[in-house]
């Protein structure tokens, strides 16, 4: 019912004017256990029909959250007052080329909704097997996400579609206290793209990864403090996919760019080492489907991989369909809006520097005097490039081996300064889908990376 809403409507769309009309719905599903005790227990939904104008270069949005026919007019009608409005007060008019993918895409997924009873049953599972065999924590939490986009996207003169991306993860917390009484925490995210079925159907699959996050987080009970300076390190994967997500790839987003960005003045030049090449992803990855794939963005743009760093070399930005026309680069599918009520902006799909030649073990064992930085908990960087990350994971690294586990700390500094001292990477990519990139409205991103030896600035106590 809703597909033939939104389809029927493009007997509506006017001539000459390029037209995207969107339904969406999203649907959340919290469960949170603290020590064992049910202190949240959610489910929502919203929906609702939206539709985007370009009137002669003019963009006109408006959305209403209701799903019926006479929505889907009111919204295009509306859109279209808009743009016309503000075309007006516009002197350069501006018809962007129709897509050269014209086609309609297929549902790619379904989404099963799953009983909440089961999701609250799956969580005191993993509490029980915890609290069982690891008494000694000082906390525990046991957290299950789930949220899922279900768009209908319909376009006057690109893609058209029907595209679900759902995801669902059970985030393990553990906390101890260290001998001077100080509370260290670790978490793990397990799950991923799909539904309840396709990640949970053996909670006991869980169970090797909670015994690894408890192993960390002893070994962290008996921390020591970084030296502060600048040292030589190995970022792991995950550290690798937040420099890639937060320093470098909001810097090459067309519209970041135009508001100033480092990105603007380096295009093709070199801002890495030869060694590093970093692409953004739209729905594969080596043989494979990326960990959040995206098979078409929300302005009908059929999605496409985006080389941004080639050896080293700044190739390209992340473009929707009117940044690409300004910067001469394609459009590539990067428009997406998190709901209804929301206008697509660029937005990075699954960002991730490329392998390298050399194993993990090499790495480490090339390190005289180092450290290894596994997760990080936070991080934040600006258009300069200059970033910021917490390390919630690490541990020294003498002679080539693993030594003790860090306490918490940071690294900082300037993105490509710190990319052109990447002098190795490993053979394998880690992938993270847990979180959501905050550019002006939420965003469900894959990111990942390879481990690479570089030299970047660490904090001390």
């Amino acid at each position: 019912m809703l597909e033939d809403i939104i389809t029927a409507r493009k007997a509506l769309f006017s001539d000459g004017v390029q037209t995207v009309l969107r339904g969406h719905e999203n649907r959340n599903r919290r469960v949170v256990l603290l020590k064992g005790n049910l202190v949240q227990n959610s489910r929502s939904e919203s929906r609702g029909i939206s539709a985007r104008v370009n009137n002669a270069g003019s963009f006109g949005f408006a959305s209403i959250a209701e799903y019926t026919p006479e929505a889907a007019e009111k919204v295009l009608k509306a859109a279209g007052e808009n743009a016309l409005l503000l075309s007006k007060h516009r002197d350069k008019k501006i018809l962007l080329p129709a897509s050269a993918l014209s086609e309609s895409l297929p549902l790619n997924y379904n989404i099963i909704d799953m009983e909440q009873k089961k999701i609250i049953e799956l969580c005191r599972q993993l509490d029980d097997y915890v609290v069982k065999k690891y008494p000694d924590l000082l906390s525990r939490t046991i957290s299950y996400y789930e949220d899922s986009q279900d768009r209908i996207v319909c376009s006057s003169d690109a893609c058209s579609g029907h595209l679900v991306t759902p995801r669902c993860y059970v985030y393990v917390t553990m906390s101890a206290e260290t001998k001077d009484g100080v509370p260290v925490e670790l978490f793990k995210a397990l799950g991923g793209f799909g539904n309840y079925s396709d990640n949970f159907s053996d909670p006991e699959k869980l169970y090797p990864e909670i015994d690894k996050l408890y192993k960390k987080v002893m070994d962290k009970k008996e921390g020591v403090y970084a030296e502060a300076g600048q040292k030589t390190v190995i970022l792991g994967g995950m550290m690798g996919g937040m420099l890639a997500h937060e320093a470098v790839g909001h810097t090459v987003e067309a519209d970041l760019v135009r508001g100033g960005s480092v990105a603007g003045p380096n295009l093709n030049k070199r801002v890495a080492s030869e060694l590093v090449t970093m692409v953004d992803f739209a729905h594969s990855y080596n043989g494979a489907p990326a960990p959040l794939p995206v098979f078409m963005d929300d302005e009908g743009t059929k999605a496409v991989d985006d080389v941004l760093i080639k050896d080293g070399i700044l190739v390209g930005y992340m473009n929707d369909r009117e940044t690409a026309e300004e910067f001469h680069m394609p459009a590539t599918g990067n428009a997406r809006g998190w709901s209804f009520a929301d206008e697509p902006i660029i937005r990075m799909r699954n960002t991730c520097i490329l392998p390298g030649k050399n194993t993990v073990e090499e790495l480490i064992a090339s390190v005289e005097d180092g450290y290894y930085l596994i997760d990080s908990g936070n991080g934040e960087a600006d258009l300069t490039g200059q970033f910021m990350f917490g390390v919630t994971c690490g541990y020294e690294i003498k002679n080539g081996r693993i030594g003790r586990a860090l306490l918490d700390t940071t690294v900082s500094g300037i993105a490509f300064d710190m990319l052109k001292t990447v002098d190795m990477v490993s053979d394998e990519v880690e992938w993270s889908s847990s979180g959501f990139c905050g550019k002006k409205q939420p965003m469900a991103v894959g990111m990942g990376g390879p481990h690479m030896r570089c030299q970047i600035m660490i904090g001390g106590r």
